[in-house]
Formats: structure tokens, sequence, C-alpha cells
């Protein structure tokens, strides 16, 4: 017996150091010498990311999805006036590195910014922001993208004269059921609702309610869920806040709004991307302007409110994404105008964040994605 465990023990190690192992895609703004998007192999066990390939010729890559069969990665082009809004699918071959681009197709309005694959993989939804809409492409077999069925346009304005003069749909993200898809409207003050019927011609119908208002110039951006789906959190990115939302059966409630900043902080405000743990135990919220931080909150796992933890300085400026690998070691963050993206170490137990010797350079970063 003893000697069939040690026969065993070096196929045991390796799956565990495989499974430890993840590609990662980031997306960027091209134009200032980015190729588009980079595929990575990154180590979550050491916090070291090693180059496989890029893109030579997709332009404005700047939010990525995966495929829930991992075969095809979708992102958005984020353009705008005669070189209209689109949306590109690639065939990704694992063993290679490689993306191979299948097609386009338009997004149905102006500066896509985000972009979300249905669990079938038969669907992806995508938010134009200067549109301010969301519209709904179907895939096909192979992968690749035909045109929209469903275009939905926003309507409405904000207080904030400056940013919300008119709708503009930041993010379109599924339910933990894939039953429902959610648009947060940073111009509006709303988080959208929608039905999504996989097996329609026409997939998305309003949820009664059709949205949930917001607080008047708070900006909604992202959405996320606690790994338990009883929770949801929404980043608000002018007035630099979180809303915390009991969630069951497509139904939000409010529970709690926190700021993404200290109270005696008096720089801009510019809050973007949100995550939660893979343990569940921690939020992480991410700050642009003059703070150019990582927020960090401790989630009760019963009430599903936060508590700030700390706050920690990106090493680099605009962190408008951000990453947790699967495993809950490392947080990856993408700051925008440094060109570089840092890896901190997370502690399990407290949920701060120590910054490592590791950093990868790249030109714009602004999408993280871990496979």
């Amino acid at each position: 017996m003893q000697k069939r465990l040690i026969a065993f023990l070096p196929l045991f190690l390796c799956i565990g150091l495989r499974a430890q192992t993840f590609q990662m895609f980031v997306g960027t703004y091209t134009g200032t010498g980015s190729k588009g998007i980079y595929v990575y192999q990154f180590d979550a066990a050491t916090g070291k990311a090693t180059l496989r390939s890029n893109t030579d010729s997709v332009v404005n890559p700047s939010y990525l999805a995966i495929a829930p069969n991992k075969k095809f990665i979708y992102a958005v082009n984020e353009t705008h006036g005669s070189d209209a809004g689109k949306v590109s699918a690639f065939a990704f071959n694992v063993a290679t590195g490689k993306l191979t681009l299948i097609n386009q197709q338009f997004s149905g309005g102006d500066d896509p910014c985000y972009v979300s694959v249905h669990s079938s993989n038969n669907w992806i939804a995508v938010a134009n922001y200067s549109g301010g809409s969301l519209s709904v492409l179907p895939v096909s077999a192979a992968g690749g993208l035909e045109p929209y069925v469903q275009l939905i346009q926003d309507v409405g304005n904000g207080p904030n004269t400056g940013r919300q003069e008119k709708a503009h749909v930041h993010a379109a993200v599924f339910s933990p059921d894939f039953n429902r898809l959610y648009t947060p409207d940073l111009g509006t003050d709303k988080l959208m609702a929608y039905h999504f019927l996989p097996g329609a011609r026409r997939p998305i119908s309003p949820a009664k309610p059709p949205f949930i208002k917001a607080a008047a110039g708070s900006g909604p951006r992202h959405l996320t869920f606690s790994p338990n789906n009883k929770f949801a959190y929404l980043v608000q990115e002018l007035m630099g806040t979180v809303a915390v939302y009991s969630y069951a059966n497509g139904y939000m409630l409010p529970l709690q709004t926190i700021a993404t900043h200290p109270n005696n902080y008096l720089g801009s405000r510019g809050s973007a991307d949100i995550h939660v743990s893979p343990d569940g135990k921690f939020l992480y919220a991410s700050n642009r302007g003059d703070a150019n931080t990582i927020a960090i909150f401790s989630i009760n796992r019963i009430t599903g409110k936060l508590t700030t933890v700390g706050y920690q300085l990106t090493m680099g400026k605009t962190p408008r994404n951000f990453a947790i690998d699967p495993t809950g070691n490392f947080l990856l963050v993408a700051n925008q105008e440094t060109d570089n993206i840092v890896i901190f170490k997370r502690n399990m137990a407290t949920g701060l964040l120590t910054a490592t010797s590791e950093q990868i350079k790249v030109p714009k970063p602004v999408c993280i994605k871990l496979m």
C-alpha cells in the first residue's frame, strides 16, 4: 500500500501544480503601442506571469469575456462615430496560447465597454457606453457572432451635467442563475433589470420592476454577486460608493451604501471595478481619480454588509480594472495610465494586500480575465 501511495504522489503533485496555473487575458487600448489582447500564463503559487502571445490587429479591446466552454474569447472594440462600435470573437488554443479572430459584428452603439457570455454559450450581451444601449448577439456553434437581435436604448439623465447628460450603459451582468440580466446605467442612476430566456429568438424582456433606482448622481458602473448568491454589490463611479443589496429570486433590496474613500478624502473620485474574493469574505473596489487605490472591505457572511478594512495604493495611475486569481492568492491591478499590471499578495485572513516584486509592463491595460 505504501509503495502505491509513493507511486501516485508525483501525479498528485503534478495535478496540484497545474491547478494553480491559469490562462490570463489582458485587454488594452491600442494606438499608443499596444497590439491588442495579450495572453499570459499565470502561476497562482508564485505570482509570476509569462507572456504566451498577443493579437496584432484588433482595435481597443477594452473589455473581455471568456466563454463558459473556455474555447472562445469575446472582446468589445471600443470605438465610435464613423468607426462604429464592434465586438469580436476569437478562438483560443490552450496548447499554443494563441487567439485566432473568428469574426466581428457591430455592437449597435458607440463605445461598447462591457461584454458577458450566457452560460449556454449561445448568447453575448454588450453594454454600449456612449450609445447608452444594450445589445444581445447570438453565438454560432463555431463560436462566431451573428448580428444583434435586440438593441435596447436607455433614455434619461442625471444631476451631474458633465457626466450624466444622457444614458451611459456601463455593464451587462448576468445573474448567478443566468435567468436575468442587469445593466448599470451611469447616466440615469438606474440598474436596469431584464428577464433572459436563452431559448427565445429575442431573449430579453423587462423584469418587474424594470429597474432599481440608485442614489441621484451616484453613477452606477459595475455589479458583482457574492459567491453564495445572496447579495449583490454595485460600485458607483461618480460618488465613490458601493451599494449593497440582498438578492433572492431576482429581487434586490437595498441594505447599505458605503464609501470607497476615507472620510477625509478631498480629491477627485472615479470608482471603477469591483470583485468579491473567492471565499466570499472580502470585497475590493478600485478608485481612479486622485486616489489610485484599492478599497478593501470585509463582508458579514450573514447580513452581506461591508466594513472598511483599508486602502492599498496601486503603484500606478488609473486602476480601471483588476482581478483576483481563482485560488484567492493574488490580486492583479491594471493601471491604465502607467502601462503596468501590479501583482499583490492577498492575506486570506485579513484581506489586506502586499505588493510583490512582480509587475507586467503592457501598454494601456484596462481588463484582466483569468481562466
